[in-house]
């Protein structure tokens, strides 16, 4: 796993970054896991003013990327723009929950096992006017998981989309999330004033001890505090449970054992009455159920797990599978 810390402007990280990997011959657009097609490309352009309206700061970055690695930026545009509107694959699992003593996050990242060497976690600390924050991800520029300076931590799972529209795909959104907002409560304030392009879940929480479950498309958005009446939690992987998002699933897509890993998570809350930061590890770890345990030999494979502390204000990470490699603290970056 990469570590990689930005600062500067938006423009100025995506530039260093970019001419940095340039002179160790490491070219981004070499290491894509699906093809750059023309409808990507169409696609991206398309939502470019969209982006540039409500997010000006990432085309910069993304700009001053393709800069460093002397790239066509259009191509990376389609790239970023279409990573979760045209997904090659739907996957990850994350759960959050509060009680008087715990808040946590915590999410598994399942991805491609010949990429996991390119995923990367970042600290961003930049001077053009947005908050600090720590993530991890399995691309560039966009996030997939993390933690900002305020305490506000966002975990995503991707949902394929049924219908295509313009607008911010999933992990430009927790992203923008991370950078723009203090707490859940303007997280989701902000979900409803952006056009959304791709299917999500986005599992938030912040140190207050709210914990929320977006789930999210380009036609709607649903949100719950809990999954119980007497247990403060939620969880989600890769397909909609709530009541109003359920007509959007498909079922004609490998999922990665979606709905077996949300039984998991679920079941597990559900019937535990010991919420810490123990319980997070094992849940991770498939200690209650199919969650982390795949077939290396398929090509798949859960490629990290993180759990926020935000009572506590800490970050713990496993680079790796949890069922066989350890948690190690994070503390380079405070909230």
């Amino acid at each position: 796993m990469y570590h990689a810390h930005f600062r500067g402007t938006h423009y100025e990280a995506g530039f260093r970054w970019g001419s940095l990997l340039l002179k160790h011959q490491n070219i981004i657009l070499e290491n894509i896991p699906f093809e750059i097609t023309q409808e990507r490309i169409d696609y991206a352009l398309s939502c470019l003013p969209v982006y540039k309206q409500y997010y000006c700061e990432i085309t910069e970055e993304i700009q001053g990327l393709a800069d460093g690695q002397h790239c066509d930026v259009h191509i990376l545009q389609a790239v970023l723009f279409s990573m979760y509107s045209i997904p090659p694959a739907c996957n990850c699992s994350c759960f959050g929950f509060t009680t008087g003593q715990e808040i946590l996050l915590g999410r598994n990242s399942d991805f491609l096992t010949e990429m996991e060497k390119l995923n990367m976690n970042v600290i961003y600390r930049l001077t053009d006017g947005t908050y600090s924050f720590t993530g991890n991800t399995t691309a560039f520029v966009e996030v997939e998981d993390g933690v900002n300076e305020h305490g506000l931590a966002v975990g995503l799972t991707s949902v394929y989309p049924r219908q295509r529209k313009l607008g911010f795909n999933a992990g430009l959104i927790l992203r923008y999330l991370l950078e723009k907002c203090q707490n859940v409560s303007e997280a989701i304030s902000c979900l409803y004033q952006l056009p959304i392009a791709s299917a999500q879940t986005l599992i938030l929480a912040d140190t207050s001890g709210s914990v929320a479950l977006v789930e999210c498309n380009s036609e709607r958005i649903q949100t719950t505090m809990s999954l119980s009446n007497h247990h403060s939690f939620v969880c989600a992987t890769n397909k909609f449970h709530l009541t109003e998002m359920i007509g959007y699933n498909s079922s004609d897509i490998d999922d990665w054992l979606a709905e077996t890993r949300f039984q998991t998570m679920f079941s597990a809350c559900r019937g535990n009455e010991d919420f810490s930061r123990a319980f997070a590890k094992k849940l991770l770890s498939g200690d209650y159920g199919f969650l982390c345990q795949y077939d290396r030999g398929t090509g798949k494979d859960t490629v990290w797990s993180a759990i926020y502390d935000l009572k506590r204000h800490k970050i713990y990470r496993c680079e790796g599978n949890p069922k066989r490699r350890q948690f190690k603290e994070d503390n380079r970056f405070h909230f």
